[in-house]
């Protein structure tokens, strides 16, 4: 299986339990996080099955010398809690909370044949496209 086909087979995979858990339901999604009112605390469950499947696969796959498709394993090595990325989490919770997608369940969820689904990823890169612009008239770029 080649590295293409690998990540097609992850992504199927991937939304596929987004589908089956209910986290492309943006009704079920804010139910969640309406802790204050009718909290709904399934996907908590949901939540924790990954983590606990990802924890013991991890362990296991950076045993290896290098992943099976490509030469070294891309871990993240910046660990610093910055102004960025406070921000940046604010601002994903938020619109998490508005709408009940974020970009995983929103690609998803286009399965549905809905509209809102659309109308998020198209917020969502123009977004992206807002803040490139910004960040290289600001000199980060």
């Amino acid at each position: 299986m080649n590295k293409n086909i690998a990540a097609l087979v992850s992504g199927l995979l991937f939304g596929l339990g987004l589908a089956v858990s209910q986290m492309v339901n943006p009704a079920k999604v804010i139910g969640f996080l309406d802790v204050a009112g009718r909290w709904d605390p399934s996907l908590a469950f949901v939540m924790v099955s990954a983590i606990g499947v990802a924890f013991v696969f991890f362990r296991i796959i950076l045993k290896s010398p290098a992943p099976k498709f490509d030469p070294l394993f891309k871990v993240p090595d910046i660990k610093a809690i910055d102004r960025n990325l406070i921000v940046g989490s604010g601002i994903f919770g938020m619109g998490w909370g508005l709408v009940g997608f974020c970009p995983g369940p929103a690609i998803s969820s286009l399965a549905y044949g809905r509209i809102e689904p659309v109308i998020f990823l198209a917020a969502m890169f123009i977004g992206f496209y807002v803040e490139r612009v910004w960040r290289l008239r600001a000199g980060y770029g």
